[in-house]
């Protein structure tokens, strides 16, 4: 009998996740493709960077005014696949089902580790990175969120096997830090593997952590992690 309570608890995770999806506009975004140097025929892990509300639009330009994008657009090289999906205007990340036909893509288009994709993001994009992550926990080898913005505490829960790396300012008067916390603790809450890095003094702007990796390296952080089967 508990086993069989097992078996229906866990379909009905699955069903809620797909209704999840499925109640959303399937649609495809445009983004920016970073390929490693030495880019040749092996499998390569990925990192998807989430913009934030800002750089909403049609204009791919606009993605390299911070974030990875810009520390690419500087000349800075990585070992890893970076992909910069753009958001269209008056859209949030959890609006629309957009994820599914980028993976698909991507892993028909590009020599991909699918058990070493990463979703990290800013602002709009941290809160997407909790929010597109809940809706595909089997996505994803780990997650680094910073001031996380328009994502609750809802099915946060889905996320209790995804190592995540958050980072919050503690002056941040856009995005309150309160809004990490709580999701912090609600994840903690269900065994979740979540640290939290309190920036002091820091306020919203703190895009710097993706091209200073001196005293946090979030890409080491990230790669040292392969998607839990």
């Amino acid at each position: 009998m508990k086993r069989l309570c097992l078996i229906f608890i866990l379909l009905n995770t699955v069903m809620s996740l797909h209704s999840q999806t499925l109640s959303k506009t399937e649609v495809k975004y445009d983004y920016l493709v970073y390929l490693p140097k030495d880019y040749q025929e092996k499998e390569y892990p990925v990192i998807i960077y989430l913009h934030g509300s800002s750089h909403r639009g049609n204009d791919l330009n606009k993605l390299k005014q911070y974030g990875l994008p810009r520390a690419i657009d500087k000349g800075q090289e990585f070992e890893f696949i970076v992909i910069s999906p753009q958001c269209p205007d008056g859209k949030l990340w959890s609006t629309e089902s957009w994820f599914e036909p980028l993976y698909e893509e991507l892993t028909d288009k590009y020599r991909i580790d699918t058990n070493r994709i990463y979703l990290t993001g800013v602002s709009m994009g941290g809160g997407g990175v909790f929010d597109v992550a809940k809706d595909h926990p089997d996505k994803f080898a780990a997650l680094v969120p910073l001031c996380a913005w328009a994502s609750g505490t809802e099915r946060i829960c889905n996320l209790n096997n995804i190592p995540i790396w958050t980072f919050h300012g503690t002056e941040d008067h856009v995005v309150p830090i309160s809004q990490t916390v709580s999701k912090v603790n609600a994840l903690k809450a269900c065994n979740g593997d979540i640290q939290f890095t309190i920036l002091e003094n820091q306020g919203h702007g703190i895009q710097w952590l993706y091209e200073n990796q001196e005293t946090y390296d979030i890409y080491k952080w990230m790669l040292k992690h392969k998607k839990q089967h």
